[in-house]
């Protein structure tokens, strides 16, 4: 049997034992298990927090594949968030995991309550619509997207996403390594939120990368609601 102390060693060594196990009584919900899903789900379903909520209707294409890391080729036409469900339970003994097979409207119809939201859409109206409910609920979100070789991060609490004109565009080609590198930027903020360690708020963070392969990151004050 593994061992909590054992297997957090690293996170235990960076903010202590009691920090780590305040993490158990924390939950996530994560919108959305592909590309940005799959890689937050599985930096934060093995980081401590004790519930996370998965929520996706889709399954797993093979054009997924490719950036989306919690799947397979074996995984083709399996349930997106029931696949990454298996996935964390397999690498973590102290995580309870629930798969919801639904929309975002049907999930919040179930009233689950989380200490912070995680957008992992590609859907701006759906991103309104949970905007809508994390104030309503008055919890905290972060939103994240991607495209080409640049993306967006923001941790929600008192801003108002209604800047963004509310359109039905989908991103169009996309770069693997920055979808990643965009949902580790999300991840950071949730797990520094969860573990009580300051986080910038109502900030939006564009991430671009220039012709040379450079990072480039600006930074934005957002509006309050």
């Amino acid at each position: 049997m593994v061992s909590f102390e054992a297997y957090f060693d690293r996170q235990i060594r960076l903010w202590g034992e009691e920090t780590q196990r305040r993490l158990r009584n924390k939950t996530i919900a994560i919108i959305g298990c592909g590309g940005l899903g799959s890689s937050l789900a599985t930096a934060l379903g093995t980081s401590g927090i004790g519930k996370v909520h998965l929520v996706d209707f889709d399954e797993v294409g093979v054009h997924n594949i490719h950036r989306q890391i919690a799947f397979t080729i074996d995984d083709e036409g399996r349930n997106k968030a029931e696949t990454v469900a298996a996935l964390l339970r397999r690498k973590n003994p102290f995580v309870e995991v629930t798969a919801h097979t639904c929309d975002f409207a049907a999930f919040a119809r179930k009233g689950v309550e989380a200490d912070v939201i995680l957008d992992a859409t590609d859907n701006l109206p759906v991103r309104a619509e949970i905007d809508r409910y994390a104030k309503a609920r008055q919890t905290p979100w972060i939103y994240g997207s991607v495209e080409a070789f640049n993306g967006q991060v923001c941790f929600f609490d008192k801003a108002d996403f209604k800047v963004f004109t509310i359109s039905d565009h989908k991103p169009g080609g996309i770069a693997a390594p920055m979808v990643m590198h965009i949902a580790s930027l999300q991840a950071n903020l949730a797990l520094r939120y969860l573990a009580g360690l300051s986080v910038a708020k109502d900030k939006l963070f564009y991430l671009y990368v220039t012709d040379e392969g450079m990072p480039v990151m600006q930074t934005f004050g957002m509006p309050q609601a």
